[in-house]
């Protein structure tokens, strides 16, 4: 049986951000088979639905049998009520192994940061860290993200 990291090789900025937090870009059919082998519960895609995608998601995850989350996060997502249900799927499934995709893992790393810092109490540099090996590119998402942690500790 594969690790769930093991699982995504292939995907995008593939990356074991935390014991039970998995993260990259988009997965094909294969990696979430791949991934329900390997144990995970959750997908949560941060995906906007205007986005193309290459398959009904939704739909493959349920008949796998796991669990499918969707927080859009684009343009007029970068908002404190996106990333508070970011941080309410990643603090409700902290027992269970969740793999978080975006399209390149850029918006799931600068996603990621207010739950490493204010839930995982990471500091800020080792959070942008991880944020940055996750795929984190955009200096508009670090700023996003660092804004709302200075407004929520």
């Amino acid at each position: 049986m594969p690790t769930p990291i093991e699982a995504i090789r292939g995907v995008v900025n593939a990356c074991q951000a935390l014991p039970n937090v998995i993260t990259g870009g988009q997965p094909a059919q294969s990696h979430l088979e791949a991934l329900k082998a390997a144990g995970t519960a959750v997908i949560l895609n941060i995906r906007p639905h205007a986005e193309p995608h290459p398959m009904d998601e939704p739909a493959a995850v349920r008949a796998l049998g796991m669990e499918y989350v969707n927080v859009p996060v684009g343009g007029r997502d970068l908002n404190d009520a996106t990333l508070d249900r970011v941080r309410e799927v990643l603090t409700a499934n902290r027992s269970r192994t969740v793999f978080f995709h975006c399209a390149s893992a850029n918006r799931v790393g600068g996603t990621l940061i207010p739950f490493l810092m204010l839930d995982e109490g990471m500091e800020e540099e080792d959070a942008i860290e991880i944020a940055t090996r996750v795929g984190l590119r955009s200096p508009e998402l670090l700023r996003w993200a660092l804004d709302y942690v200075r407004r929520h500790q």
